[in-house]
């Protein structure tokens, strides 16, 4: 029997509209797919890498640009003594976003429209052009022990790369982009890059024309200030200001070299200006008032303590002890009791911020029956952290081979810090103010900023 059902039919829609998707592979990049190889336009930028030292995997970054008019490119080999050195990220492009950060390499554009032209004329003008970058966000190579992704390092590379590239070419002028990945002698504001370009160019540093030389770039210290209804934010560090100082080379920031704006006021952290060298040789600042007994010093990380040991307490026979050579706070306090039954006396060079871990100390001057001193280190945080890296990345000035502290290692101690008092149960407190010590060359390191 048939059914007397009927089959009710669904209403009938018509079929979406395709859109087309909007493709980011070009007519000239598919060209190039099935163009042979050896027909293919010369690649203009060509990278490589530097290493700071043997024992370094490579961080610095390095794209040479050469344009393809040969007629320019043999004119570029003369020797050009004037160097204009230029920051890449809001100095020379922006993402063309709005991003603070981009991530996809088409994304970017000119700072100023003004800047290709003003680079042309200083090409022009016989001036040597170069891109001085920190991208402290690449890793170049990254740790194989290290656990997370390390295609994802790879990609990031890639794409900067290909941005870089980008600009270069729109840009068209015999360059060369120094890219520093890693926190040492190659981040600005030390001076590894710029002894770098030095010798790929053949210029003797000592030939540079420092006068008529120039760096561009934001990080100048500047203050945040009001223009009108609009605040202005501050700079998010010196570092590029301080570069030009520590190199000999005039300032100034793209505001004042694109826009001609009017210098803003700036301020630095740490102004080694303040800190001229001094013959001053005299290193008696300790005098030994016991026939035995413990100094303890109390300061943060890079403060002197280590340097006040060697130059005045060590030729007293002080016994040094260091947590940083024994490891443990324990460790500490049973070879400084060892030295004590042996009739030494001790210097604990540590930090001893507050008063309860110095107690400990004291206690223990009590069970062997003698006095204590303290020796308080009265530098600011920001000259310690100064002091810090400039020993870790010189190794003539950093006997034990200590690596550069993190920045929680001088949080910590600020938070816990409390101003020693001879109530404590100490003899004397004997208060250090930082001065350097060490020979004219050693000055003319130290001298340079390099946080």
């Amino acid at each position: 029997m048939a059914s007397n059902k009927r089959k009710v039919d669904a209403a009938i829609s018509p079929p979406p509209v395709k859109r087309k998707a909007q493709s980011s592979i070009t007519k000239s990049s598919v060209a190039s797919f099935f163009t042979p190889t050896s027909q293919k336009p010369k690649e203009r930028t060509v990278w490589s890498e530097r290493t700071p030292d043997e024992d370094t995997p490579a961080t610095l970054l390095v794209g040479r640009y050469e344009p393809e008019n040969e007629t320019e490119a043999e004119q570029d080999r003369r020797k050009r003594k004037k160097v204009a050195a230029f920051d890449l990220d809001s100095t020379l492009i922006t993402t063309a976003s709005g991003k603070k950060f981009g991530d996809d390499p088409a994304d970017w554009k000119w700072w100023h429209s003004s800047v290709p032209s003003k680079l042309r004329q200083l090409y022009e003008d016989n001036y040597r052009i170069v891109i001085l970058s920190n991208q402290g966000g690449l890793i170049l190579h990254p740790d194989p022990k290290s656990k997370g992704p390390k295609a994802g390092a790879k990609a990031k590379v890639d794409k900067f790369k290909q941005k870089c590239s980008a600009v270069l070419t729109q840009l068209n002028l015999p360059t060369t982009l120094y890219a520093a990945t890693g926190k040492d002698i190659y981040r600005k504001p030390r001076a590894g890059m710029w002894k770098e370009l030095c010798e790929d160019y053949n210029i003797p540093q000592d030939e540079v024309d420092f006068e008529h030389s120039i760096f561009v770039g934001d990080a100048g210290g500047r203050i945040a200030v009001l223009k009108g209804d609009t605040s202005v934010a501050k700079d998010f560090s010196c570092s590029d200001r301080n570069f030009a100082h520590n190199v000999g080379i005039p300032y100034t920031t793209p505001e004042e070299f694109f826009l001609e704006e009017n210098p803003r006021e700036f301020s630095r952290d740490f102004d080694v200006t303040k800190h001229p060298y001094s013959e001053d040789s005299d290193n008696l600042v300790f005098d030994k008032q016991n026939e035995q007994d413990i100094v303890l010093f109390v300061g943060p990380p890079g403060a002197g303590k280590s340097t006040f040991y060697w130059r005045n307490l060590k030729p007293l026979a002080y016994e040094r002890i260091n947590q940083d050579t024994l490891k443990t706070r324990a460790k500490c306090f049973k070879v400084a009791a060892d030295a004590l039954s042996d009739g030494l006396s001790v210097a604990i060079d540590n930090t001893n911020p507050d008063a309860d871990g110095r107690a400990e100390w004291v206690a223990l001057a009590k069970k062997h029956n003698m006095p204590i001193r303290c020796v308080w280190f009265k530098t600011p945080l920001e000259l310690c952290k100064h002091n810090d890296t400039v020993r870790a990345l010189n190794k003539p000035m950093n006997p034990e081979a200590r690596t550069v502290l993190p920045q929680l290692a001088f949080n910590g101690f600020g938070s816990r810090f409390k101003e020693p008092k001879a109530k404590e149960g100490f003899q004397d407190v004997i208060e250090v103010e930082f001065k350097f010590k060490g020979t004219k060359e050693e000055h003319d390191i130290w001298g340079q900023y390099w946080t």
